[in-house]
């Protein structure tokens, strides 16, 4: 299993490929991601409330695969799912192209070729994807067990997307954690305040 940066969703057609830039690939988020789940993952403690200082290093994919073996007990079982998930991903464009009643034979096999080209594309896209949600849930379950009441995180470095993503995370939980997240100017920059409401 390999983690490395491929870049945008790339949506496929019969004229090329191009990337939705909306669909940012999650490899992007990972550095930020497992170092609030380093920072965090001490357990339950007296302090409640955390400030964060950002490393300002990127880490490389090695070390980035490191952590999520040390934090995400469950890691092997995601990644198995992974060609799953980007062989459905895959066989749902090559189905759309079948079902598209407006595309000649020649621009059907060129939408074709062009869904094979990109498939090793989309499976590290769909692998970096369940890397970072593996590591957003466990960030999650680390805030849990500690029961963190605040975190404060510098807004840049991609933390304010991971923090907006634990956000959804936390509410996904069997037993909801519901968060706040306000931004304040600091003589630093941007700092992130996220509070989190544990149920009883």
């Amino acid at each position: 299993m390999e983690l490395k940066y491929v870049g945008d969703l790339p949506q496929v057609s019969k004229t090329g490929v191009t990337f939705d830039h909306s669909r940012p690939d999650k490899y992007t988020y990972l550095t930020a991601a497992v170092e609030l789940l380093e920072a965090l993952s001490y357990g339950e403690t007296e302090t409640t409330k955390h400030l964060y200082t950002s490393k300002h290093k990127e880490l490389n994919a090695s070390e980035i695969l490191d952590l999520l073996k040390k934090f995400c007990p469950d890691l092997n079982k995601v990644f198995e799912t992974k060609d799953d998930k980007a062989k459905a991903f895959v066989d749902d464009l090559k189905q759309r192209d079948k079902e598209n009643t407006t595309l000649t034979d020649a621009g059907r096999e060129t939408w074709s070729r062009n869904i094979d080209l990109m498939t090793d594309y989309y499976l590290q896209y769909v692998t970096n994807k369940s890397a970072y949600e593996c590591a957003v849930s466990a960030l999650g379950e680390e805030i849990k067990s500690a029961k963190v009441q605040s975190l404060d995180v510098p807004l840049f470095r991609n933390y304010g997307f991971v923090l907006n993503d634990l956000k959804n995370s936390l509410m996904l939980k069997k037993a909801p954690i519901d968060s706040d997240i306000q931004i304040n100017q600091t003589e630093k920059g941007l700092l992130a305040t996220m509070t989190f409401m544990h149920s009883k």
